[in-house]
């Protein structure tokens, strides 16, 4: 960390140091932005003696629902008597003034995330298969949580789900358009033409995949993080999340990266037949699920680029996102169509 950042007030763009350890009663503090999300804020913050994450929202443009730090706590907080592996919750603050917007601190989990195709490549295909297999089975284990035995049986309303999600994405990709995105409007009408019915209720991730959780040196799950996006409802759609950011894992598209040759990855069965295994719901109508997983993720894509060409996004790799926006479109129609 630079010496800059050290309690200065000033700090990483969005964490004011010395309101911070004013709130929390430490000091002095370091800080500095935390690679990878593309959200919200992820920060590390120090002291003399040790390391917390402090989650807060982006700096503009914040949309409804989207970036709700409640929500995460709460959801990270309920879980952690569970099997389901989250982060230590110490502190929730909805006042803006602290900082100009919500926040919440957390624990510092130490292991690995691997953000990249070339990053996983590396570990091998023994240990990705290992890697995929765990993947599976958490997520399972997150949706056989009973919502009302950890006290989220209020925590989103399940009925009229999938209808509500389309619903959404498509207002929040009418509040971040600002382009041209032909196909876009015509593939949330198709999905919304061929809904299928969803299965028992569950606790949803809502952004499942290799690079939002950390392992530790044994290559099991330490901790599930980015909570933001969390709610009940259909858990096929963590599902269709996890398999699209898989295969674009594995084809080096979009955040991934380029995949070094020669690579070699466990193909989705790994996924599903663990899935299923250790518990979670059948695979009925999984082509929706997938395509339904491309259009979130080009809304998702696109707000960030709306952000990005705004000036208000914080770090690197924001310049390229808009230019998945319309293959992930294409992609959804394909699956739609084809199947692939």
């Amino acid at each position: 960390m630079t010496e800059e950042n050290k309690d200065t007030g000033t700090g990483p763009p969005g964490l004011d140091l010395s309101a911070l350890a004013r709130y929390l009663g430490r000091g002095p503090l370091s800080g500095e932005i935390v690679s990878g999300g593309r959200s919200n804020l992820t920060y590390l913050v120090c002291d003399e003696r040790r390391s917390w994450i402090v989650r807060r929202p982006p700096l503009g443009h914040v949309l409804a629902t989207a970036h709700d730090m409640a929500r995460e706590y709460r959801v990270m907080s309920a879980l952690a008597p569970t099997g389901v592996p989250v982060p230590e919750t110490f502190q929730l603050c909805e006042d803006p003034e602290v900082l100009g917007a919500p926040f919440y601190v957390m624990q510092n989990v130490v292991g690995h995330v691997y953000r990249t195709s070339a990053a996983a490549a590396g570990l091998g295909l023994p240990r990705l298969i290992a890697l995929a297999a765990e993947l599976a089975e958490v997520l399972a284990r997150l949706h056989s949580v009973d919502p009302a035995s950890v006290g989220l049986a209020e925590f989103g309303r399940p009925d009229g789900y999938l209808e509500r999600q389309l619903a959404r994405w498509s207002k929040q990709l009418v509040a971040s358009r600002s382009r041209e995105l032909p196909g876009i409007d015509e593939l949330r009408d198709r999905l919304a033409a061929q809904l299928p019915a969803s299965p028992r209720a569950a606790i949803v991730h809502g952004d499942y995949r290799l690079d939002n959780v950390i392992f530790g040196d044994d290559d099991r799950i330490a901790a599930v993080v980015d909570w933001e996006m969390a709610t009940l409802g259909d858990p096929l759609t963590d599902i269709g999340a996890l398999l699209l950011y898989w295969d674009m894992l594995v084809h080096g598209q979009g955040m991934f990266g380029k995949v070094p040759p020669g690579s070699e990855f466990p193909g989705p069965e790994v996924f599903t037949e663990r899935y299923v295994a250790a518990g979670g719901a059948e695979l009925d109508h999984l082509r929706w699920y997938l395509a339904f997983a491309t259009f979130k993720l080009a809304v998702i894509s696109e707000g960030i680029h709306y952000r990005f060409r705004a000036g208000q996004t914080v770090g690197a790799g924001f310049e390229r996102i808009g230019e998945a926006v319309p293959v992930l479109v294409e992609r959804g129609h394909a699956i739609l169509t084809e199947g692939v």
